[in-house]
């Protein structure tokens, strides 16, 4: 009768920890987001919830050539991931690349405004200022005429990043 006592709670023990192939599982999940981390600049680095040693660590291994040492240096990162809080790390590191694509798709959206404003010229205004309100409708006219102009002469589109930069300070992001 002891046993089955014993053996319940051994039952309960095993059910708790995760398996060896889940753990394996874990820790190459967490090497994989260590090696994804290699890609960040320095500061954006600096702004996650990083170890300093960690931290340091994969400042290294950026400087490394793609050789064995850089290769044992990615097992030490993911040894010292294990350690790390690696939720809040990969929370960290997902919001940094949908802000990257958040950009991206932003900075398409200008580009797409300022070749339509350049093609249409005045049909296109009045829907610019419906999607860049404040705009100043002489300004962007004259920008516009500008770059025209430049295009014409074949010369280098400094208007066109004019107006590029004009109408990215009224983008609402």
């Amino acid at each position: 009768m002891r046993t089955r006592g014993v053996s319940k709670q051994v039952d309960t023990e095993l059910d708790e920890k995760p398996s060896k192939s889940q753990r394996k599982r874990d820790m190459t999940a967490a090497q994989e987001l260590g090696e994804q981390l290699l890609q960040l600049r320095a500061d954006v680095l600096q702004k996650m919830p990083l170890d300093e040693r960690l931290l340091e660590t994969i400042l290294q291994a950026q400087k490394m050539p793609q050789h064995e040492a850089k290769r044992r240096h990615l097992q030490l990162i993911g040894k010292l991931m294990r350690a790390a809080d690696v939720d809040a790390i990969q929370e960290a590191f997902l919001e940094k690349q949908a802000g990257s694509v958040a950009a991206t798709r932003a900075l398409h959206e200008l580009e797409h405004w300022r070749s339509r404003l350049l093609q249409e010229g005045d049909a296109a205004i009045g829907d610019a200022l419906a999607i860049f309100p404040g705009v100043d409708v002489q300004q962007l006219r004259q920008l516009i005429r500008d770059a025209k102009r430049e295009k014409e002469q074949e010369k280098a589109p400094a208007a066109a990043r004019k107006l590029f930069q004009y109408l990215k300070q009224y983008q609402a992001v």
